[in-house]
């Protein structure tokens, strides 16, 4: 997937006109889908093994900030800046004001437990900086946030929150 490029055409023509990136958090966007906030940095040394590593201490918290309506997340993308990405494939209903942790490494995915696992053990998110995507299933975005670890997380913790 990646950055998302949008293209201006000229009707009449047909020509491209101009091909701009979109900035990272040029807006805040309607979805009732957002990023709550991001354990960056798994606590303790990082190591992505499978059996003994904490891979699974680093997670993304993506919440439902609807009053009103329940969302499927099937088909929501969550992507960094380089491109890695897991895709939810299957539903997972989260329910107005409900939340989700997607966590690295594997497991039961569970919805009375609100996680779901990557099955993958390598880390995702950068220690030092990272850009956290979230995608509808119509391919448009739903929420971004970028961090520094100077700039974004002053306790030095390892988690980021982004909405409340």
């Amino acid at each position: 997937m990646g950055i998302r490029l949008a293209a201006t055409t000229a009707a009449a023509a047909g020509t491209l006109i101009a091909l701009t990136a979109v900035p990272a958090q040029a807006a805040e966007y309607t979805s009732a889908l957002k990023i709550r906030g991001v354990q960056y940095d798994a606590p303790g040394s990082d190591s992505n093994n499978c059996a003994t590593g904490n891979t699974r201490e680093e997670y993304v918290t993506v919440k439902n900030y609807s009053s009103t309506k329940t969302v499927n997340l099937k088909g929501y993308v969550v992507e960094d800046a380089v491109g890695n990405f897991f895709e939810f494939t299957a539903n997972h209903y989260l329910q107005p004001g409900d939340y989700v942790k997607l966590r690295g490494g594997n497991g039961s995915d569970s919805d009375a437990k609100n996680v779901v696992y990557r099955d993958n053990c390598n880390f995702i998110w950068n220690n030092d900086k990272d850009t956290i995507y979230l995608y509808k299933p119509s391919g448009s975005r739903a929420d971004v946030h970028s961090y520094t670890k100077s700039g974004s997380d002053p306790d030095r913790n390892g988690y980021i929150k982004f909405h409340s």
